[in-house]
Formats: structure tokens, sequence, C-alpha cells
């Protein structure tokens, strides 16, 4: 992929429909950073989607970096640029629709097998439980509360039980649908995408009733004021790695791999990896209302899960514990015995199901 300078502070790419963009450029005067093979000075360039939340996410990880390793402070010796995703770009569909996995990961997996970043930060839901090979994601950084918030109009309305029937909510999760409408099957549930500035924009303009949205990036961008209340995991199981930042990097980039390795947050680490091994056991799709979280409980890692189908109306659920080296086992195991709970019949359904009659559920 091939660059070239619009002004010293942007750049331009042509390969999937994403653009590049430096916050910071190189100096080549600066003595920390790595030598490139064509003698040109190479700055760690992190890879990170332009959302609000994700420009949080990466300026968080930038410094952390910093406080880790002073030559990191010089001046260019970090570049963060910025990549629009597929999942970015449609806003008007929902992500059930244009196919799930991955919708906000390939381009910046593109980009770094390219060579164009040297690592990608990412929020750890949107992460599929495979990576591309060559890569490795060795870090997640101190986890952020994991709830949802749930929000209403003038926070009218602090508990989702005492929205009157028939309310409409705006959420893209299928898993929070679920959840909700198993609660209570008269409220309406409609698709609600973009970044959180546009959905709470929607909201106070009387579009939805109310909506739910992770308490982590609320906290990150410090805009958790619009809480209307945080929900805990009786009321709504979060998703699997809700609130966890991940940072991934080519498997052979020993440079990148020294700065990310020192900044794993162990315990986050180990619930993340017990949640990802839950969903790979079911082969979690975007059609499948999935939830799970594990936490380190008095020397122990306990977890949770759930199942259900779209419209609420079938909900399955398991707890578990362990000793903490056995987490991703414990995970697994959650996952399989859920599936064999849920039977053959719930996930042939998920799979022979159009979007459009998923979609009927949930809104009929």
């Amino acid at each position: 992929m091939k660059f070239f300078v619009v002004s010293s502070l942007v750049f331009t790419a042509t390969v999937s429909a994403f653009s590049l963009t430096s916050t910071s450029p190189a100096q080549s005067s600066s003595t920390a950073l790595f030598m490139a093979e064509n003698g040109e000075v190479q700055p760690l360039r992190i890879g990170t989607r332009g959302s609000p939340l994700a420009m949080a996410q990466a300026y968080e990880t930038r410094r952390r970096l910093q406080e880790q390793f002073p030559e990191l402070n010089e001046d260019g010796a970090i570049e963060i640029c910025v990549l629009k995703t597929q999942g970015d770009m449609i806003l008007d569909k929902s992500l059930m629709e244009l196919g799930g996995k991955g919708l906000f990961t390939k381009e910046l997996d593109v980009a770094l097998l390219g060579n164009e970043v040297d690592i990608c930060v990412h929020s750890m839901k949107d992460v599929p439980t495979w990576l591309p090979e060559g890569t490795i994601l060795p870090c997640n950084l101190p986890r952020e509360d994991t709830n949802d918030a749930f929000i209403t109009k003038n926070n009218e309305i602090k508990r989702v039980e005492d929205l009157p029937d028939g309310s409409v909510i705006g959420t893209a999760s299928l898993r929070r649908q679920a959840q909700l409408m198993a609660k209570n099957p008269t409220l309406k549930c409609v698709n609600f995408r973009g970044n959180v500035q546009t959905r709470l924009r929607k909201l106070n303009d009387g579009v939805v009733d109310a909506t739910l949205l992770a308490i982590a990036g609320l906290k990150r961008m410090d805009m958790d004021k619009h809480a209307t209340s945080v929900l805990d995991w009786d009321e709504m199981l979060p998703a699997v790695a809700q609130g966890a930042i991940g940072i991934q990097c080519r498997s052979d980039d020993e440079r990148s791999l020294k700065y990310i390795n020192a900044l794993n947050h162990m315990e986050t680490k180990v619930c993340v990896d017990c949640e990802r091994a839950f969903l790979e056991a079911l082969d979690g799709n975007c059609k499948t209302p999935i939830a799970g979280q594990a936490r380190i409980i008095d020397g122990k890692i306990k977890f949770r899960g759930l199942i259900a189908m779209p419209d609420g109306s079938q909900k399955f659920e398991i707890e578990s514990e362990g000793e903490i080296e056995n987490a991703k086992m414990i995970g697994r195991e959650a996952g399989e015995k859920l599936k064999a709970d849920a039977g053959d019949k719930f996930f042939q359904m998920m799979v022979e199901m159009s979007p459009q009659q998923v979609l009927g559920q949930i809104t009929k």
C-alpha cells in the first residue's frame, strides 16, 4: 500500500475504502524510533477506528505506552492511524444483516498484515474468536466496568421493568433485545446504530423511549453522567469481553510485542480468555443472542453465561467456577453445556433464520 502526503498530518490510502490519518508525524531526528530497512525512521503506529470511543481507547493506549517507556515520549515516537471499517461505513443496516463477525476489525487486520500499522487497538467484544494467521493479541488493558447503562430521556424512568408496555428501545444488540423482551414481550426493539453521541441525540429527539449502552464506553469518554442507571448482571448480563480493550500485533514483530506485553493486565486477560472460550464453543454469530462474563473472586474464576432466542421466548443460563489457571477450560465447558442444553434444534433455527425473520420476531 502506498501513501502520499496530503499535509504534515494526513495520509490517504486506497485499499478497502479506508483512510489513514496520522496525528503525529515522525521526526527523523528522534533516536528512540525504529529504523526501517530503507533507512527511514519508523514510529510505533497505532491502528484504530475513528469513532470517538475508539479514539479514546487509542489515546489511552498511547498514554500507557508513554508512561511505561520514556523513549515513546519523544516527538513523533507514536502515530495514531485512523481507519474506516465496514461496520463504521454502513449504518442503515443491523450488524446481523451485514454478516456480523469482523465488521469492525477486517480493515485493521489488512493494515496490520500489510505493515501499514504496528499495533491495533480494539474493543474486545468486536474481535472474532479467531485471528488472522500471522497476528496475535497478547494484551488486554485493565478492564472498565462491564455492565450496561440504561438511558431514558430526561432520566424519567429508572428501571427497565418500569417502561410502559409498547415502549420503543433503540439497540443494535440482539443480546440486549432478547433479555429485554424476556422481561416484557410487548417492548419494541429497533435498530440503533452510530456512535454514542448519535444515539444519545436520537434518544433526546424522541426517536426511541430508551436505549442501552456499555457504561465502559461512556466512562472512557467522560459521558457516564448520561446513564439513568447501571444494570447489574441479574438485570442484563453483558456481552462477552465487554469493557475490555485488546491490543493486536504481528506475531513476529518483536518490537511491538515488547511494548504491548508490558501493558497486559493479567486479571483482565484471564477473564476475557474465559469468556471468549465460551463464545467459541458456541460458535456464536450475530443472529444468536449470547452473553458471558467472568470475574475473579476470592482467588477463583466465576463465570455466568446465557443464550436466548431473539424474541426472549427461550433462554438458557449457566454458572460455573474453578481455578484461575483453568479459565479457558471453564469457559469452553460452559459453552458446550449450554449448547447441549439448548439442543440442535435451537441452533438450527438460528442458522436457518434470515435477518428479516429475526428482526420480524423482535419488532412484531
